[in-house]
């Protein structure tokens, strides 16, 4: 697979002219890097001695906080550690911008003027390529047509030069820079990878010389040629320490694959582009096939399939009556904001829409965390939101009461299934399947009676059968019962509207490997998801409560 690829010029102050890069731990407990323009912008805060930065600006709703280093989610309030760490500083650029050139250059291109040659290992495998595939000098290979030319008259093949004495310039480049190459790659696949011919090889017919084959040119390689030439580059740039930039279909069903993979390697290191043929890691998303009979139910969960269908809202009480359970009046408001319409709460809410029976100068307090807003605000959040007698602080988010979600009527199963997660190898596995068919929103939903899609069901995701994946999977099943697994939303993955999405609870949908972030081994996992079932207001009190 060939994608395009583009490089960027930032200014010598910004944080890649500096050196400088920033990063998040993830769930593995590896450090993964901001992209770019992100590093830029919390550089750029860091920089002014700002003590956090939101990054809602540039389309991402994470605060970096200087003083704990951390990153906090602005929806679920999940802190992750970030760094800052001092790189390599990127190459500066003086004059104007260089002009892009095809590679190789036309016959009359006026020649560039010298560049001190590098004595990197990359540097030196990509000057041989070149040397050997371009046929700008003595030595060198020529890319042969299917067709072969007249055969010119045989050349009489120049005496071996004495120890010590000097070879020619391009043969002296290839040999001389192909020798450290060999040494890290191996003697072994040295030997038995097919070289390309040079001009004087090829110019003299077989049966003249020292009476050797001459050895095969570029067009004149088979598959298998290719494949070992492909491979035995690849090798080298792994032992030098080059990335790994993966070049699929290297060994696909037809025999054209393996050929334009090999070309393309060479051609891409020989025009100046680190390229290593790899196969790209196998995704896993489910596990080996399993009979009825290997399927076990879970012991201390009931049943294996719950089922759930549209809970009504608690009738017979108003608004007023609900909050009226959560607050505290307050005679003497604090001389502060109220964070719903950005008032001071020693004056009237400014809230503009549907006017609620309360009076709009009337302030409460929240019996729990103490926030303070107008009861007039309170209010009409409220009204806009699910109205199932609960209430979530806007500047906190505690909830009062029990919050249930919009989730659209659908089925879970559970069950155990004989394999293990990689990371969990001394227990089975618990696999839920989730089934959400598409139908059309309820009053609920932000577009009632619009139809609603439901792509990639059933969803099949993975939990260990150990005692803390118990847990999580018995707190799980009542976050399913308050419908607040899935909702009806946008896709962020492919953009489209009025389908169903998760609900900011994670599950791990990949079963053998983790390529997506959405797999095993990750030992945070159990932890973080435990942490986000708590900003939902599901807790180990929440079980007693659904038992009584």
């Amino acid at each position: 697979t060939i994608r395009p690829v583009r490089r960027s010029y930032y200014d010598p102050s910004s944080a890649p002219g500096k050196g400088v890069v920033w990063e998040w731990e993830n769930d593995s407990g590896s450090w993964t890097p901001y992209d770019m323009d992100v590093g830029i912008t919390i550089q750029r805060a860091y920089e002014k001695q700002h003590p956090w930065v939101d990054l809602s600006a540039i389309g991402f709703c994470y605060i970096i906080d200087f003083a704990t280093m951390g990153q906090i989610n602005r929806q679920t309030q999940r802190k992750r550690r970030v760094r800052r760490r001092l790189d390599m500083v990127y190459p500066l650029v003086s004059g104007t911008l260089p002009k892009s050139q095809s590679w190789p250059a036309s016959p009359g291109a006026a020649a560039a003027p010298p560049v001190p040659a590098c004595a990197c290992p990359q540097c030196l495998l990509v000057m041989s390529v070149k040397a050997t595939v371009s046929g700008t000098g003595p030595g060198t290979a020529t890319l042969q047509p299917r067709k072969a030319p007249p055969v010119p008259p045989a050349v009489p093949k120049a005496p071996a030069p004495a120890s010590g004495a000097k070879m020619p310039d391009g043969m002296a480049t290839v040999r001389g820079s192909l020798k450290p190459l060999a040494a890290q790659g191996g003697r072994r696949q040295a030997a038995s990878t097919p070289t390309l011919s040079s001009a004087s090889s090829a110019a003299s017919p077989p049966g003249t010389g020292s009476g050797k084959a001459s050895h095969p040119g570029l067009g004149t390689l088979n598959r298998s040629h290719l494949q070992r030439l492909a491979i035995a580059q690849s090798r080298v740039l792994i032992a030098s320490g080059v990335p790994t930039v993966p070049v699929k279909n290297l060994t696909g069903s037809s025999p054209v694959n393996p050929a334009l993979a090999g070309i393309t390697g060479i051609l891409m290191s020989a025009a100046g582009l680190p390229v290593c043929l790899t196969r790209p890691p196998k995704l896993v998303l489910h596990p080996p096939p399993v009979s009825k009979s290997e399927i076990q139910s879970i012991p201390g969960i009931s049943h294996t399939c719950r089922k759930t269908t549209k809970k009504q809202a608690k009738k017979g009480k108003t608004p007023e009556e609900v909050l009226k359970k959560y607050l505290q009046k307050v005679r003497h408001p604090p001389d502060e904001d109220c964070t719903i319409c950005m008032e001071r709460l020693s004056a009237p809410s400014g809230y503009k829409g549907p006017q609620p029976a309360v009076k709009p100068d009337l302030v409460g307090k929240l019996v729990k965390c103490g926030h303070v807003f107008h009861l007039h605000c309170l209010v009409a959040m409220y009204n806009n939101g699910n109205k199932d007698g609960s209430l979530q602080c806007p500047t906190c988010k505690t909830i009062y009461g029990v919050k249930t979600g919009t989730q659209p009527p659908g089925k879970m199963e559970y069950h155990i299934i004989p394999h293990a997660l990689p990371g969990h190898s001394d227990c089975k596995t618990i696999r839920i399947i989730y089934n959400i068919p598409p139908g059309v929103q309820g009053p609920e939903h932000p577009n009632p009676g619009k139809s609603f899609t439901a792509r990639g069901f059933p969803r099949h995701c993975y939990l260990p059968d150990s005692e803390k994946g118990r847990k999580v999977l018995k707190l799980l099943l009542v976050a399913w019962d308050r419908r607040l697994i899935f909702a009806i939303g946008t896709s962020s993955t492919t953009g489209e509207s009025d389908t169903v999405i998760w609900n900011e609870i994670h599950h791990k949908t990949e079963f053998g490997s983790n390529l997506t972030g959405h797999g095993y081994p990750d030992i945070n996992y159990l932890d973080n998801v435990l942490a986000e079932l708590a900003a939902q207001g599901i807790t180990e009190e929440s079980l007693a409560q659904e038992k009584d």
